[in-house]
């Protein structure tokens, strides 16, 4: 029996050891509840033992599936970056792998000028959403220069 650990690091991130695993494996980017459990299940890991209760071993073994799902028997849909744009094949990426590549993806749409890119250069919503009124996150109604659109008031004299 190993000691348990409060704070297990795996993929680049520390996780809480006193979490379950399916609900500790969320905490790092990239990995969804359905992901977690995927790999816990495809593992042979009780999704509902505690991360710090967990070896050595083991936590090798999950620090491999995320960076190869495909291997263990993970299903293709619960990747997040299937039929990737270079080289076509599904992977899943986390942490700051997949920062770098969204922010790749960002700046080859905009190199390419494509509708999607420059809506992302000019900071408005990508996916169709309204902009008439901003109540949404992130405001959209404030202009470059972060200042509010609406109505001004006059001063009282």
């Amino acid at each position: 029996m190993t000691e348990f650990r409060h704070i297990v690091r795996i993929a680049g991130t520390d996780l809480d050891g006193s979490k379950p695993v399916y609900i500790a494996l969320k905490g790092i980017k990239g990995v969804s509840f359905m992901f977690s459990n995927a790999v816990a299940k495809a593992l042979n890991i009780d999704r509902r033992k505690r991360l710090g209760e967990l070896s050595e071993k083991e936590i090798q073994k999950i620090e491999e599936a995320l960076s190869n799902p495909i291997k263990y028997g993970i299903p293709p849909f619960l990747l997040n970056r299937r039929k990737d744009y270079a080289t076509g094949e599904d992977k899943h990426l986390v942490s700051s792998d997949l920062e770098l590549t969204q922010d790749m993806d960002i700046k080859r749409l905009q190199k390419i000028k494509s509708y999607r890119g420059i809506r992302h250069a000019l900071h408005l919503p990508v996916r169709g959403q309204r902009t008439k009124s901003g109540y949404t996150r992130p405001p959209f109604r404030k202009q470059r220069r972060q200042m509010v659109v609406g109505v001004k008031r006059r001063k009282v004299k």
